[in-house]
Protein backbone atom coordinates (compact mmCIF):
# COMPACT_ATOMS: atom_id res chain seq x y z
CA UNK A 1 0.00 0.00 0.00
CA UNK A 2 1.04 3.37 -1.12
CA UNK A 3 2.42 5.38 2.49
CA UNK A 4 0.22 8.16 1.86
CA UNK A 5 -2.57 6.21 1.98
CA UNK A 6 -1.08 4.59 5.15
CA UNK A 7 -0.95 7.65 6.27
CA UNK A 8 -4.32 8.88 5.67
CA UNK A 9 -5.99 5.96 7.22
CA UNK A 10 -3.64 6.14 10.20
CA UNK A 11 -4.95 10.09 10.52
CA UNK A 12 -8.96 8.86 10.16
CA UNK A 13 -7.97 6.08 13.07
CA UNK A 14 -6.69 8.48 14.98
CA UNK A 15 -9.34 10.89 15.47
CA UNK A 16 -11.81 7.75 15.54
CA UNK A 17 -10.12 6.97 19.02
CA UNK A 18 -10.15 10.17 19.97
CA UNK A 19 -14.05 10.68 19.30
CA UNK A 20 -14.47 7.22 20.90
CA UNK A 21 -12.62 9.26 24.01
CA UNK A 22 -8.85 7.54 23.87
CA UNK A 23 -6.64 9.99 25.36
CA UNK A 24 -5.60 12.51 22.77
CA UNK A 25 -2.01 11.63 23.41
CA UNK A 26 -2.20 7.26 24.06
CA UNK A 27 -4.26 8.00 20.28
CA UNK A 28 -1.31 9.42 18.40
CA UNK A 29 1.29 7.06 20.32
CA UNK A 30 -0.91 4.23 18.92
CA UNK A 31 -0.97 5.19 14.97
CA UNK A 32 2.01 6.12 15.07
CA UNK A 33 3.67 3.09 16.46
CA UNK A 34 1.55 0.61 14.32
CA UNK A 35 1.76 2.79 11.82
CA UNK A 36 5.69 2.83 11.55
CA UNK A 37 5.54 -0.69 12.54
CA UNK A 38 4.36 -1.35 9.16
CA UNK A 39 6.59 0.54 7.39
CA UNK A 40 9.71 -0.28 9.06
CA UNK A 41 8.94 -3.27 11.26
CA UNK A 42 7.74 -3.14 14.43
CA UNK A 43 11.21 -4.01 16.78
CA UNK A 44 12.14 -0.16 15.78
CA UNK A 45 8.98 0.77 16.38
CA UNK A 46 8.79 -0.28 19.78
CA UNK A 47 12.18 1.26 20.54
CA UNK A 48 10.99 4.20 19.66
CA UNK A 49 8.28 4.70 22.62
CA UNK A 50 11.32 4.15 24.86
CA UNK A 51 13.59 6.73 23.00
CA UNK A 52 10.57 9.63 23.09
CA UNK A 53 10.09 8.91 26.59
CA UNK A 54 13.37 9.49 27.51
CA UNK A 55 14.08 12.53 25.07
CA UNK A 56 10.87 14.17 26.44
CA UNK A 57 11.60 13.83 30.27
CA UNK A 58 14.93 15.03 29.70
CA UNK A 59 14.41 17.57 28.09
CA UNK A 60 15.73 20.81 30.18
CA UNK A 61 13.54 23.22 28.14
CA UNK A 62 10.12 21.38 28.47
CA UNK A 63 11.21 21.15 32.71
CA UNK A 64 9.86 24.67 32.81
CA UNK A 65 6.15 23.57 32.40
CA UNK A 66 5.90 21.47 35.89
CA UNK A 67 7.26 24.48 37.23
CA UNK A 68 5.41 27.09 35.69
CA UNK A 69 2.36 24.96 36.39
CA UNK A 70 3.36 24.54 40.27
CA UNK A 71 4.13 28.54 40.50
CA UNK A 72 0.49 28.87 39.13
CA UNK A 73 -1.29 26.05 41.53
CA UNK A 74 0.88 28.20 44.88
CA UNK A 75 -0.15 31.48 43.59
CA UNK A 76 -4.01 30.37 43.72
CA UNK A 77 -3.79 28.51 46.69
CA UNK A 78 -2.16 31.56 48.60
CA UNK A 79 -5.25 33.75 47.48
CA UNK A 80 -3.13 35.72 44.96
CA UNK A 81 -5.30 35.64 42.11
CA UNK A 82 -7.91 37.53 44.64
CA UNK A 83 -5.38 39.96 45.20
CA UNK A 84 -4.56 40.72 41.15
CA UNK A 85 -8.49 40.97 41.12
CA UNK A 86 -8.81 43.21 44.17
CA UNK A 87 -5.90 45.85 42.44
CA UNK A 88 -7.35 45.76 39.43
CA UNK A 89 -10.69 46.81 40.68
CA UNK A 90 -9.81 49.44 42.86
CA UNK A 91 -8.59 51.40 39.83
CA UNK A 92 -11.19 50.68 37.17
CA UNK A 93 -14.19 49.69 39.03
CA UNK A 94 -16.04 52.73 39.35
CA UNK A 95 -16.09 53.02 35.53
CA UNK A 96 -19.29 51.78 34.18
CA UNK A 97 -17.85 48.54 32.79
CA UNK A 98 -15.35 49.07 35.47
CA UNK A 99 -15.48 45.09 36.73
CA UNK A 100 -15.39 43.82 33.51
CA UNK A 101 -12.52 45.69 32.67
CA UNK A 102 -10.93 44.70 35.91
CA UNK A 103 -11.32 41.02 35.14
CA UNK A 104 -9.32 41.41 31.92
CA UNK A 105 -6.34 43.35 33.42
CA UNK A 106 -6.67 40.87 36.30
CA UNK A 107 -6.87 37.69 33.99
CA UNK A 108 -3.85 39.12 31.98
CA UNK A 109 -1.88 39.70 35.13
CA UNK A 110 -2.76 36.39 36.36
CA UNK A 111 -1.97 34.74 32.89
CA UNK A 112 1.39 36.11 33.19
CA UNK A 113 1.52 33.87 36.46
CA UNK A 114 -0.37 31.07 35.76
CA UNK A 115 0.68 30.55 32.12
CA UNK A 116 -2.32 28.07 31.25
CA UNK A 117 -5.58 29.88 29.62
CA UNK A 118 -7.96 27.22 31.38
CA UNK A 119 -6.18 27.65 34.81
CA UNK A 120 -7.05 31.14 34.79
CA UNK A 121 -10.71 30.81 33.43
CA UNK A 122 -11.75 28.63 36.17
CA UNK A 123 -9.78 30.60 38.93
CA UNK A 124 -11.80 34.14 37.87
CA UNK A 125 -14.93 31.94 37.79
CA UNK A 126 -14.54 31.84 41.21
CA UNK A 127 -12.77 34.99 42.01
CA UNK A 128 -14.82 37.47 40.15
CA UNK A 129 -18.32 35.88 38.62
CA UNK A 130 -19.62 36.00 42.34
CA UNK A 131 -18.53 40.07 42.58
CA UNK A 132 -19.35 40.63 39.30
CA UNK A 133 -23.31 39.53 39.35
CA UNK A 134 -23.41 40.86 43.07
CA UNK A 135 -22.96 44.25 41.50
CA UNK A 136 -25.52 43.80 38.89
CA UNK A 137 -23.54 42.81 35.89
CA UNK A 138 -25.50 40.89 33.52
CA UNK A 139 -24.44 36.77 33.64
CA UNK A 140 -23.98 36.06 30.01
CA UNK A 141 -21.58 39.76 29.80
CA UNK A 142 -19.94 38.83 33.32
CA UNK A 143 -19.13 35.05 32.21
CA UNK A 144 -18.49 36.03 28.60
CA UNK A 145 -15.51 38.83 29.94
CA UNK A 146 -14.06 36.06 32.35
CA UNK A 147 -14.10 32.81 29.83
CA UNK A 148 -12.48 35.80 26.63
CA UNK A 149 -9.96 36.92 29.90
CA UNK A 150 -8.81 33.54 30.30
CA UNK A 151 -7.56 33.20 26.87
CA UNK A 152 -5.06 35.66 27.98
CA UNK A 153 -3.27 32.88 30.20
CA UNK A 154 -1.85 31.52 27.32
CA UNK A 155 -1.31 34.39 25.20
CA UNK A 156 0.71 36.33 28.35
CA UNK A 157 4.20 34.96 28.80
CA UNK A 158 5.61 33.04 30.02
CA UNK A 159 2.61 30.56 28.43
CA UNK A 160 3.09 26.75 28.85
CA UNK A 161 1.62 26.22 25.10
CA UNK A 162 4.00 28.82 23.91
CA UNK A 163 7.20 26.78 25.30
CA UNK A 164 5.99 23.68 23.86
CA UNK A 165 5.50 25.39 20.11
CA UNK A 166 8.76 26.43 20.71
CA UNK A 167 10.65 22.87 21.58
CA UNK A 168 8.68 21.32 18.90
CA UNK A 169 9.67 23.69 16.39
CA UNK A 170 13.38 24.36 17.80
CA UNK A 171 12.80 27.71 17.87
CA UNK A 172 14.37 29.60 21.15
CA UNK A 173 11.68 29.91 23.69
CA UNK A 174 12.69 33.73 24.52
CA UNK A 175 11.76 35.41 21.25
CA UNK A 176 8.50 33.19 21.18
CA UNK A 177 7.55 35.42 24.92
CA UNK A 178 8.90 38.60 23.87
CA UNK A 179 7.06 38.29 20.47
CA UNK A 180 4.13 37.86 22.37
CA UNK A 181 4.14 41.09 24.10
CA UNK A 182 2.32 43.31 21.46
CA UNK A 183 -0.35 40.99 20.45
CA UNK A 184 -1.02 40.35 24.30
CA UNK A 185 -1.29 43.73 24.96
CA UNK A 186 -3.12 44.18 21.69
CA UNK A 187 -5.45 41.61 22.89
CA UNK A 188 -6.23 43.40 26.13
CA UNK A 189 -6.89 47.10 23.96
CA UNK A 190 -9.09 45.41 21.80
CA UNK A 191 -11.48 43.22 24.74
CA UNK A 192 -11.32 47.06 26.49
CA UNK A 193 -13.30 48.69 23.35
CA UNK A 194 -15.56 45.65 23.83
CA UNK A 195 -15.97 46.06 26.89
CA UNK A 196 -16.38 50.06 26.73
CA UNK A 197 -18.72 49.84 23.43
CA UNK A 198 -21.07 47.28 25.35
CA UNK A 199 -21.84 49.06 27.98
CA UNK A 200 -22.29 51.92 26.08
CA UNK A 201 -25.34 49.64 24.09
CA UNK A 202 -26.31 48.10 26.87
CA UNK A 203 -25.99 49.97 30.32
CA UNK A 204 -27.33 47.72 32.49
CA UNK A 205 -24.86 45.12 32.01
CA UNK A 206 -22.01 46.49 33.50
CA UNK A 207 -22.80 49.04 35.69
CA UNK A 208 -20.39 51.83 37.51
CA UNK A 209 -19.46 51.14 41.13
CA UNK A 210 -18.03 52.82 44.29
CA UNK A 211 -15.04 55.04 43.25
CA UNK A 212 -11.86 53.76 45.77
CA UNK A 213 -10.22 56.70 47.48
CA UNK A 214 -6.44 56.98 46.41
CA UNK A 215 -5.42 56.10 49.83
CA UNK A 216 -7.99 53.03 49.89
CA UNK A 217 -6.02 52.17 45.87
CA UNK A 218 -2.87 52.38 47.72
CA UNK A 219 -3.60 49.85 50.51
CA UNK A 220 -5.07 47.60 48.07
CA UNK A 221 -1.71 47.87 46.13
CA UNK A 222 0.40 47.14 49.28
CA UNK A 223 -1.83 44.19 49.60
CA UNK A 224 -0.66 43.14 46.67
CA UNK A 225 2.66 42.99 46.97
CA UNK A 226 3.04 39.33 46.62
CA UNK A 227 1.63 39.32 42.94
CA UNK A 228 3.71 41.98 42.25
CA UNK A 229 7.00 40.75 43.21
CA UNK A 230 6.06 37.26 41.89
CA UNK A 231 5.75 39.28 38.23
CA UNK A 232 8.36 41.24 38.52
CA UNK A 233 10.73 38.51 39.02
CA UNK A 234 9.85 36.82 36.71
CA UNK A 235 9.25 38.30 33.55
CA UNK A 236 11.49 41.16 34.44
CA UNK A 237 14.00 38.08 35.15
CA UNK A 238 13.60 36.95 31.78
CA UNK A 239 13.35 39.66 30.11
CA UNK A 240 16.80 41.85 31.19
CA UNK A 241 18.52 38.30 30.96
CA UNK A 242 18.80 37.99 35.21
CA UNK A 243 17.32 33.95 34.48
CA UNK A 244 17.13 31.69 32.00
CA UNK A 245 13.41 30.67 31.34
CA UNK A 246 14.10 27.74 33.53
CA UNK A 247 15.81 29.39 36.37
CA UNK A 248 12.58 32.22 36.32
CA UNK A 249 10.05 29.07 36.08
CA UNK A 250 12.28 27.60 39.43
CA UNK A 251 12.36 30.87 40.76
CA UNK A 252 8.79 31.88 40.50
CA UNK A 253 7.68 28.34 42.05
CA UNK A 254 9.99 28.94 44.72
CA UNK A 255 8.22 32.52 45.48
CA UNK A 256 5.05 31.28 45.17
CA UNK A 257 5.51 28.47 47.88
CA UNK A 258 6.85 31.21 50.09
CA UNK A 259 3.66 33.17 49.91
CA UNK A 260 1.55 30.26 50.82
CA UNK A 261 3.41 29.56 53.95
CA UNK A 262 3.57 32.98 55.22
CA UNK A 263 0.06 33.46 54.69
CA UNK A 264 -0.93 30.58 56.82
CA UNK A 265 -2.57 28.91 53.80
CA UNK A 266 0.13 25.68 53.55
CA UNK A 267 -1.58 22.72 55.08
CA UNK A 268 -0.68 19.24 54.30
CA UNK A 269 -3.88 19.21 52.50
CA UNK A 270 -3.38 21.96 50.61
CA UNK A 271 0.19 21.38 49.68
CA UNK A 272 -0.27 17.68 47.95
CA UNK A 273 -2.98 18.61 46.14
CA UNK A 274 -1.34 21.45 44.46
CA UNK A 275 1.53 18.71 44.45
CA UNK A 276 -1.35 16.07 42.63
CA UNK A 277 -2.48 18.61 40.44
CA UNK A 278 0.59 19.72 39.05
CA UNK A 279 1.47 16.50 38.52
CA UNK A 280 -1.95 15.08 36.42
CA UNK A 281 -1.61 18.50 34.35
CA UNK A 282 2.00 17.53 33.39
CA UNK A 283 1.72 14.09 32.88
CA UNK A 284 -1.48 15.18 30.41
CA UNK A 285 0.97 17.46 28.65
CA UNK A 286 3.74 14.82 28.64
CA UNK A 287 1.42 12.13 27.25
CA UNK A 288 0.34 14.14 24.44
CA UNK A 289 3.87 15.57 23.55
CA UNK A 290 5.29 12.11 23.19
CA UNK A 291 2.34 11.04 22.13
CA UNK A 292 3.04 13.60 19.13
CA UNK A 293 6.43 12.84 18.59
CA UNK A 294 5.60 9.28 17.83
CA UNK A 295 3.13 10.17 15.52
CA UNK A 296 5.81 12.68 13.69
CA UNK A 297 8.04 9.72 13.49
CA UNK A 298 5.35 7.35 11.39
CA UNK A 299 4.19 10.51 9.35
CA UNK A 300 7.76 11.87 8.47
CA UNK A 301 8.54 7.77 7.51
CA UNK A 302 5.45 7.98 5.27
CA UNK A 303 6.66 11.81 3.09
CA UNK A 304 3.10 12.98 3.72
CA UNK A 305 4.33 15.88 4.87
CA UNK A 306 6.43 17.09 1.57
CA UNK A 307 3.48 15.43 -0.37
CA UNK A 308 1.13 18.32 0.96
CA UNK A 309 3.61 20.81 0.67
CA UNK A 310 3.82 20.02 -3.18
CA UNK A 311 0.21 20.02 -3.66
CA UNK A 312 -0.47 23.07 -1.70
CA UNK A 313 2.33 24.98 -3.03
CA UNK A 314 0.98 24.65 -6.24
CA UNK A 315 -2.71 25.31 -6.24
CA UNK A 316 -3.07 28.25 -8.39
CA UNK A 317 -4.30 30.92 -5.12
CA UNK A 318 -2.46 33.20 -3.36
CA UNK A 319 -0.80 32.04 0.18
CA UNK A 320 -2.91 34.53 1.61
CA UNK A 321 -6.12 32.23 1.08
CA UNK A 322 -3.88 29.15 2.08
CA UNK A 323 -3.48 30.65 5.48
CA UNK A 324 -6.93 31.95 5.75
CA UNK A 325 -8.01 28.37 5.28
CA UNK A 326 -5.23 26.85 7.99
CA UNK A 327 -6.87 29.63 10.13
CA UNK A 328 -10.23 28.17 10.26
CA UNK A 329 -9.17 24.46 10.33
CA UNK A 330 -7.57 25.60 13.55
CA UNK A 331 -10.52 27.83 14.96
CA UNK A 332 -12.37 24.73 14.54
CA UNK A 333 -9.51 22.01 16.18
CA UNK A 334 -9.56 25.10 18.88
CA UNK A 335 -13.34 24.65 19.91
CA UNK A 336 -12.94 20.84 20.11
CA UNK A 337 -9.55 19.57 21.51
CA UNK A 338 -7.16 21.40 24.27
CA UNK A 339 -4.83 24.29 23.26
CA UNK A 340 -1.67 21.65 22.97
CA UNK A 341 -3.48 18.95 21.25
CA UNK A 342 -4.95 21.13 18.45
CA UNK A 343 -1.61 22.20 17.78
CA UNK A 344 0.69 18.90 18.75
CA UNK A 345 -1.85 16.92 16.09
CA UNK A 346 -0.84 19.33 13.17
CA UNK A 347 2.31 20.49 13.84
CA UNK A 348 4.11 18.22 11.64
CA UNK A 349 1.91 19.16 8.18
CA UNK A 350 1.63 22.74 8.63
CA UNK A 351 5.00 24.56 9.90
CA UNK A 352 6.66 22.91 6.94
CA UNK A 353 4.10 24.46 4.71
CA UNK A 354 3.98 27.78 6.72
CA UNK A 355 8.00 27.86 6.12
CA UNK A 356 7.74 27.21 2.28
CA UNK A 357 4.97 30.19 2.23
CA UNK A 358 7.97 32.27 3.51
CA UNK A 359 6.22 32.89 6.47
CA UNK A 360 8.55 32.96 10.20
CA UNK A 361 7.71 30.42 12.88
CA UNK A 362 8.01 32.45 15.54
CA UNK A 363 5.32 34.90 14.25
CA UNK A 364 3.04 31.36 13.77
CA UNK A 365 3.42 30.72 16.66
CA UNK A 366 1.87 33.66 18.01
CA UNK A 367 -1.11 33.49 15.75
CA UNK A 368 -1.88 29.86 15.77
CA UNK A 369 -1.76 30.08 19.74
CA UNK A 370 -4.10 33.50 18.94
CA UNK A 371 -6.45 31.47 16.69
CA UNK A 372 -6.52 28.31 18.76
CA UNK A 373 -7.14 30.22 21.62
CA UNK A 374 -9.99 32.07 20.13
CA UNK A 375 -11.59 28.90 19.56
CA UNK A 376 -11.62 27.83 23.22
CA UNK A 377 -14.46 30.50 23.49
CA UNK A 378 -16.12 29.59 20.37
CA UNK A 379 -18.85 26.98 19.77
CA UNK A 380 -19.98 23.97 19.49
CA UNK A 381 -17.48 23.49 22.82
CA UNK A 382 -15.01 26.01 23.40
CA UNK A 383 -13.03 24.05 26.17
CA UNK A 384 -12.73 27.52 28.49
CA UNK A 385 -16.88 27.95 27.90
CA UNK A 386 -16.91 24.10 29.76
CA UNK A 387 -14.64 24.75 32.21
CA UNK A 388 -16.29 27.70 33.24
CA UNK A 389 -19.73 26.03 32.83
CA UNK A 390 -18.35 23.49 35.32
CA UNK A 391 -17.14 25.88 37.84
CA UNK A 392 -20.28 28.44 38.07
CA UNK A 393 -22.91 26.14 36.48
CA UNK A 394 -24.03 28.81 34.30
CA UNK A 395 -25.53 27.32 30.93
CA UNK A 396 -23.63 27.05 28.71
CA UNK A 397 -26.58 29.02 25.84
CA UNK A 398 -25.87 32.15 28.30
CA UNK A 399 -21.59 32.23 28.58
CA UNK A 400 -21.81 31.63 24.77
CA UNK A 401 -23.59 34.72 24.05
CA UNK A 402 -21.43 36.64 26.39
CA UNK A 403 -18.32 35.72 24.11
CA UNK A 404 -19.29 36.57 21.04
CA UNK A 405 -18.42 40.04 21.35
CA UNK A 406 -14.96 39.21 22.30
CA UNK A 407 -14.56 36.19 18.93
CA UNK A 408 -15.56 38.67 16.93
CA UNK A 409 -13.02 41.07 18.78
CA UNK A 410 -10.22 38.43 18.48
CA UNK A 411 -10.60 37.68 14.63
CA UNK A 412 -10.02 41.23 14.07
CA UNK A 413 -6.58 40.40 16.14
CA UNK A 414 -5.87 37.65 14.30
CA UNK A 415 -6.73 40.03 11.28
CA UNK A 416 -4.23 42.47 12.27
CA UNK A 417 -1.35 40.05 13.10
CA UNK A 418 -1.44 38.19 9.68
CA UNK A 419 -2.19 41.58 7.77
CA UNK A 420 1.19 43.00 10.02
CA UNK A 421 3.91 40.11 10.87
CA UNK A 422 6.22 42.73 12.06
CA UNK A 423 3.91 43.62 15.39
CA UNK A 424 5.53 39.86 16.66
CA UNK A 425 8.57 39.87 14.49
CA UNK A 426 9.90 43.78 15.63
CA UNK A 427 10.56 43.23 19.35
CA UNK A 428 12.39 39.31 18.90
CA UNK A 429 14.61 41.62 16.06
CA UNK A 430 16.13 43.85 18.71
CA UNK A 431 17.39 40.87 20.52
Amino acid sequence: MDPITIAAIGMGVMFLLIVLQVPIGISMAVVGITGFGILAGFTPAVTIIGTECVSALGNVDLAVIPLFLLMGNFATASGISGDIYNLAYAFLGHRRGGLALSTIGGCGFFGAICGSSPATAATFGRVALPEMLKRGYSTSFATGCIAAGGTLGSMVPPSVIMIIFAVQAEEFIFDLFIGAIIPAVLEVLLYAIVITIYVRVRPAAGPAGPRASWSERFKTLWGSWAALIIGIAVIGGIYFGIFTVTQAASVGAAMSFVFVFFRGKLTWKVFWETLIETANSTAMIYIIIIGANILTYFITLTRMPDFLVTVISGLPVPNILILFILLVVYLVLGSIFDTVAAMLITLPFVLPLITRMGYHPVWWGIVNVAIIETGMITPPIGLNVFILHGVTKVPLSTIYRGTMPFVISDFVRVAILVLFPSLVLWLPSLR
